[in-house]
């Protein structure tokens, strides 16, 4: 029986580790914290990997980043039920009270946000507060309302960038913006993409992402080609400024031009495979470009 009681034990903390894992969307979490954690390592001033310091980074960075993606969660409860890919999370099924997604939200936040401020500064502590902020508070709601929640969201979606660069740095200084700017950009075709393939799943939650009021259309798809080309000339400026050598220099223009071919696709083709290719080539796009830019200045 003793047994019995300790295996029972053993699977609903394994369940509810797994239940946290997916109320922060650790994948999601990872990804952005990663990008986080290079364009710090990217920083002028940081001249060799200081582990200790990057792991504080990038554990404060889930911290937060969990925090934003709890509150998303809990305010979305409804919408996620009702949706295929997320009816499975912790709030939306049931496993987990919105209470406890609050508490959790909030004690990350709290943690990340001081450990930003004591071991990092104080100016990387306001920009992770601002982007948990507009992630949460402005881009959740604003979803259901109006297309425009993609532009709006893809600035807590770009801030990471910035958050490394002010924790190495202590300041707004160009560089920081321009690798800011090579994410920002890089959202449109990514989450236009992502909302062409779940098209049904987010019309059904009432989600409002795509560019065309009509759904996925040449419009979305237009708007796509014409994100990708302005990824070009941004992701060269780091070459320009001196940043990064040769090698990250015609990685970026190869990575662009891939992203930009396949978005034309997408408008030759216009069907969800062809969105699926944009989709995934968007995947491969952020980390090839940032760890060319680090790999070149290592």
């Amino acid at each position: 029986m003793e047994q019995q009681a300790s295996l029972t034990n053993s699977w609903s903390l394994s369940a509810k580790v797994k239940d946290y894992m997916q109320l922060m969307k650790f994948t999601l979490s990872f990804t952005v914290v990663f990008s986080c954690v290079v364009c710090y390592q990217l920083a002028p001033n940081i001249a060799e990997i200081n582990w200790k310091m990057t792991i504080i980074l990038f554990v404060a960075g889930m911290l937060v980043t969990g925090s934003a993606n709890a509150i998303n969660q809990a305010e979305e409860k409804d919408t996620d039920a009702v949706m295929k890919r997320t009816a499975n999370r912790p709030v939306a099924s049931g496993r987990m009270s919105i209470n406890e997604a609050w508490t959790f939200a909030t004690i990350a936040g709290v943690i990340g946000l001081v450990m930003m401020y004591y071991y990092f500064n104080p100016l990387s502590a306001i920009v992770s507060l601002i982007s948990l902020g507009l992630y949460a508070f402005v881009y959740t709601p604003l979803k259901k309302i109006n297309s425009i929640s993609v532009l709006v969201g893809a600035f807590p979606g770009a801030l990471p960038c910035l958050i490394g660069w002010t924790a190495a740095t202590n300041d707004l200084s160009m560089g920081g913006w321009i690798l800011f700017g090579i994410q920002f950009l890089w959202q449109f075709p990514h989450f236009w993409a992502i909302a062409w393939v779940a098209h049904a799943d987010y019309s059904r939650a009432g989600f409002k992402l795509l560019p065309a009021d009509k759904g996925p259309t040449t419009f979305t798809a237009v708007q796509s080609i014409l994100y990708s080309i302005l990824m070009i000339p941004v992701g060269l400026l780091p070459y320009f400024i001196g940043m990064s050598g040769m090698v990250s220099f015609i990685i970026l223009i190869i990575a662009n031009l891939f992203i930009l071919w396949q978005c034309i696709r997408l408008y030759r083709e216009m069907d969800v495979k062809a969105a699926r290719r944009v989709m995934f080539s968007s995947y491969i796009y952020l980390p090839i470009v940032l760890l060319a830019l680090l790999a070149d200045k290592l």
